[in-house]
């Protein structure tokens, strides 16, 4: 991840520099409110995940294991990482494994259907803000191709999982307090990393309506999905540059929010992170 990291921060250090000296120049009040709005996401996750499952989880020890979990995101692809370390933590919790993968599996479903909702509000509030790149008709042939290809040979599991999550989700609905957290934590952890990349923009003068810049972080995070780095790296970066560009932003301004909102969200709690991971697995807790 290092290595990669290191790579695309000199193909385009000058774009980088550039957001650099703007983010070192930004306004500290929006930058606090950036951070205090990184770390309430742990506890919405955590609260989701408490959700999405019957049984009770201790609390401080669930919150713990998202902000280890956030780390270990970053260096596995596609969310192996963190889904890997709230497998085992609900598995030590006492639940089955099928019951434990059931669980995140209904977390994902409910942060994904958050994510499109949202961006169904607020897409027509702002209207031509996701105008989307010319892509060539061979990329979407090729795309299409393999989804279907994939689709027809998982069929059978994927019926399956699909069965199991759908009966999880009527067993979580059954529970009103369950399902409150499982949506209110999802809507939550949505919401508030959208947050982040508000204050980031209003913290360098971004000159861009919060609705835009919650739609353009959306649409990009949910565009890096198809590109499955570890945390997203290079792909939700490339993908919020651009949605920013194509909302209205200048380059370099695009740059610094993407910088600013990364080095929150990422950079900063990645060590700290690694360290809980560690003192998690150490005492057992994973």
């Amino acid at each position: 991840m290092l290595v990669c990291a290191v790579y695309l921060a000199r193909r385009h250090w000058p774009v980088i520099e550039t957001g650099a000296d703007r983010l070192a120049a930004a306004d500290r009040g929006w930058l606090l409110v950036a951070t205090a709005a990184t770390s309430a996401t742990w506890a919405c996750s955590a609260l989701a995940q408490q959700g999405a499952v019957a049984r009770s989880l201790p609390a401080r020890r669930l919150v713990a294991v998202q902000f280890a979990a956030s780390a270990a995101n970053h260096v596995l692809p596609a969310g192996l990482g963190a889904g890997a370390v709230n497998l085992r933590f609900l598995t030590r919790c006492g639940l089955p494994v099928t019951r434990s993968a059931t669980a995140l599996a209904v977390k994902a479903t409910a942060g994904t259907v958050v994510r499109g909702c949202l961006i169904a509000a607020l897409a027509p509030a702002c209207p031509g803000a996701l105008r989307s790149p010319h892509v060539s008709a061979t990329a979407w042939a090729v795309t299409v191709a393999v989804v279907a290809t994939a689709v027809v040979l998982l069929s059978g599991p994927l019926r399956r999982a699909l069965r199991a999550v759908l009966a999880d989700i009527r067993a979580v609905h059954e529970v009103p307090a369950r399902a409150v957290a499982l949506w209110g934590g999802s809507l939550a952890f949505t919401a508030l990393h959208a947050a982040v990349v508000i204050a980031v923009t209003q913290a360098i003068d971004l000159p861009l309506p919060p609705a835009q810049v919650a739609l353009a972080y959306l649409a990009a995070s949910s565009a890096a999905v198809l590109l499955p780095t570890p945390g997203g790296l290079g792909s939700l970066d490339a993908a919020l540059a651009l949605a920013l560009t194509l909302a209205g932003a200048p380059g370099s301004a695009a740059a610094s929010a993407v910088l600013g909102y990364r080095l929150l969200t990422v950079w900063l709690p990645l060590l700290p992170g690694l360290v809980a991971l560690g003192v998690l697995v150490r005492r057992r807790v994973l």
